[in-house]
């Protein structure tokens, strides 16, 4: 039986902790670094690569460009992903499965044919605008951790205390709205963030989009590392992990995650 005391876990849990932290240490350090080359130790310590970020225009409109396709994204899937879970769950529909099936399939297609069917079939053969076709893709990505999200949480949900609103005289529509998103609110909001994180970070779906009326920021950066191999790279890294836990630790103080879940 596992307990704190059990010091192989103890080991195991300490070895795969440095395995997580040490790339993401060694990423700070350098970005840290006044050699004009990503390269450790360290010889000195310069802020100037912090600030080269932003003489870089392809990074600045990279960064809004991923923002806002990843916001889109996010939002399209918690809308139609949450309905869809109410559907599967609550009612007996005929071949749940094979559309719980459809909804996860994105997750068994590699990323990168996806971008690459998305580019042929939306871009070349529908002519559709690449933002458009992008946030198709990053859709498609995004679709599936609602699914399973707001599917466990519903299924933990219980029942009974909608059907009670029902007998009190709460239509269904609004028992949806004032009973059962409440009730799963922790799962939406975990499901925003998946999404989120997901979406801006990605980059097989990013690639096939990108082009010069359209610029994201992980191609960016990778467009940028095959020419420059400086350690903005690494500066920029840095400023997307605390983009990252700060947008997090907002949505834990404004909307309190932990007092959701209690």
């Amino acid at each position: 039986m596992l307990n704190r005391k059990n010091k192989t876990l103890t080991i195991i849990s300490l070895i795969i902790l440095a395995l997580i932290m040490l790339p993401l240490v060694l990423v700070v350090i350098t970005s840290f670094n006044n050699q004009s080359s990503i390269s450790l130790p360290i010889t000195g310590f310069t802020l100037s690569w912090y600030s080269n970020i932003f003489q870089q225009p392809d990074f600045i409109t990279g960064f809004e460009s991923s923002l806002l396709v990843a916001l889109i994204a996010s939002f399209l899937a918690l809308i139609i992903g949450i309905p869809a879970v109410y559907a599967l769950t609550r009612y007996n529909l005929q071949h749940a499965a094979w559309f719980q099936s459809f909804f996860l399939s994105p997750t068994l297609i590699p990323e990168i044919v996806i971008g690459f069917a998305l580019y042929q079939t939306a871009v070349i053969t529908f002519k559709m605008p690449v933002f458009i076709s992008l946030i198709i893709g990053h859709f498609l990505l995004c679709l599936p951790y609602v699914i399973r999200l707001i599917t466990a949480s519903m299924l933990m949900m219980d029942s009974h205390i909608e059907e009670a609103s029902w007998v009190c005289g709460c239509s269904p529509k609004k028992a949806f709205f004032l009973i059962v998103l409440p009730n799963i609110k922790s799962s939406i909001i975990a499901a925003f963030m998946m999404c989120f994180i997901n979406s801006f970070n990605n980059i097989p779906i990013s690639l096939f989009m990108n082009g010069p009326s359209l610029t994201m920021l992980p191609p960016a950066i990778l467009n940028y590392l095959q020419n420059n191999y400086d350690p903005t790279v690494s500066a920029i890294s840095v400023v997307l992990m605390v983009f990252t836990a700060l947008m997090m630790f907002l949505v834990e103080k404004v909307i309190g995650i932990s007092n959701i879940t209690k």
